[in-house]
């Protein structure tokens, strides 16, 4: 029996040790919005992270602290990038089966595709397989915290996150709220969704380092008698998150003011439902009009910024611009399966061209501005967080916040190694990590301290 006890203590020291660790390589990571200041980040090219029991201790040059380390773990990542874990703030956890499928536009694409995979969710073992590999998925690509869709079904949050806290992530997500607009073996009521919410909420929400969202699908899929039950949601659970798509396609949008008639615009459709929480989401947001934007600004919402699903589905340009000049708060989101990867890199890539091309389409081309890399990576990490009010746990280095963390290797591929050879700043680095970086980029992901990949 001591013996045993021994072994036991033994196992747990091990454990608390191991996330004790001291990390050296070039550390990177945001304290502002670089649009907003001229000292928005820190980046020690011999930089050293020290982690105590899965929280950043220090972070800053290698030199300065180095002698701090003797009883911590020792892990020499020289030469590689070290940066706050992603965020996406928008991504489909059961549409992962499904990803590149092919269609004309979002409403068919839902009726031929989404739909009919999404009905495999009522068995929760089906659930739980896909939901071990979409979040194995995310942790090869660098991702630590997601905003997630479940289905309608409650197996699938059940299942959901019962994975993500065997692996202790940071992770929100909610079961879709759909009563009409679906095939029947889609259809919640407004009754049922609002007891298997409160159930999933009561169950889920604050657990470890799981949240929930409030989670109807669209204006589309919802009578306002469930609307009226979302709303039920959130004066109950102040404290719990709103997570919708609002304006991602033109037909979707004339579809919803057929629906409801007596709303001004789409977003008007949520406002009349008293559906803005402290927390709120919109996924897209393409297609808003002046008022719309001047709404999202007085509610401080945030907006998940889907480049990959929008360019796919030929949804749209979302005007980055716009709402910047709004101060609305925005993160990616790889909105998987419309979406086209994992790759939070990827999504980057392709939010560049977004931005690029909104010039064709402007009146005044020179006044559209590109995307800059400094950006890119803040609404990536930092500008993520602030997003999804996570930004007092996650997004930087500062002591205190969990220690959630991505490893890049600036060498992953022979053309990302020649074409980094030629830079000469940080952000031209940056930039090309960001234009040819993906999931081979991604050498380990540590969750609060704690090495994830094998």
């Amino acid at each position: 029996m001591k013996s045993l006890l021994k072994l036991l203590i033994l196992f747990v020291l091990m454990s608390t040790n191991a996330q004790n660790i001291a990390i050296r390589g070039s550390v990177f990571h945001f304290k502002s919005d670089p649009e907003k200041s001229t000292d928005a980040y820190e980046y020690f090219e011999d930089g050293l992270m020290i982690i105590e029991d899965g929280f950043i201790k220090k972070a800053g040059n290698f030199n300065d602290f180095k002698d701090e380390i003797q009883d911590f773990e020792f892990k020499d990542y020289s030469g590689k990038l070290i940066m706050p874990g992603f965020v996406d703030a928008h991504i489909h956890f059961p549409q992962t089966e499904m990803i590149a499928s092919h269609g004309k536009e979002l409403m068919q694409w839902l009726d031929n595709y989404t739909f009919p995979t999404e009905g495999k969710f009522k068995d929760k073992s089906h659930s739980r397989e896909v939901a071990q590999f979409f979040l194995n998925q995310l942790l090869k690509n660098g991702t630590t915290t997601a905003l997630v869709f479940g289905t309608v079904h409650k197996e699938s949050v059940d299942a959901f996150f019962e994975e993500a806290e065997k692996l202790n992530l940071r992770m929100i997500a909610g079961k879709v709220m759909m009563d009409r607009n679906a095939p029947e073996y889609l259809l919640d009521t407004p009754e049922s969704s609002y007891e298997d919410s409160k159930k999933l909420i009561k169950q889920w929400h604050g657990k470890e380092r799981l949240q929930y969202a409030v989670t109807p699908r669209f204006a589309i899929t919802s009578t306002e008698k469930q609307l009226a039950q979302a709303k039920r949601l959130l004066e109950e659970f102040p404290d719990v998150y709103l997570h919708t798509h609002l304006s991602e396609n033109k037909s979707e949008i004339e579809f919803t003011k057929s629906l409801f008639p007596e709303a001004n615009s789409y977003l008007d459709v949520y406002e009349k439902a008293g559906l803005f929480a402290e927390k709120t989401v919109f996924a897209h947001s393409i297609h808003l009009s002046e008022n719309e934007w001047q709404t999202l600004e007085t509610h401080d919402c945030s907006i998940a910024f889907c480049p990959t699903s929008n360019l796919f589905l030929g949804s749209g340009l979302f005007n980055l611009q716009k709402a910047a000049q709004h101060n609305l708060r925005v993160a990616f989101g790889t909105d998987v399966g419309a979406g086209t990867s994992f790759s939070i890199l990827e999504t980057m890539n392709e939010a560049y061209k977004v931005t690029q091309l909104r010039k064709a389409f402007a009146s005044e081309p020179e006044s559209v501005l590109p995307l800059s890399a400094l950006k890119s990576f803040y609404l990536a990490t930092l500008g993520g967080a602030k997003a999804l009010h996570l930004d007092r746990f996650i997004g930087n280095f500062e002591t205190g916040k969990e220690a959630d963390f991505v490893v890049l290797d600036l060498e992953s591929t022979d053309l990302l190694k020649f074409r980094l050879q030629r830079c000469e700043t940080l952000e031209e680095k940056l930039f090309v990590l960001q234009i040819l970086g993906d999931d081979r980029s991604v050498l380990q992901t540590y969750i609060k301290g704690k090495p994830v990949l094998n």
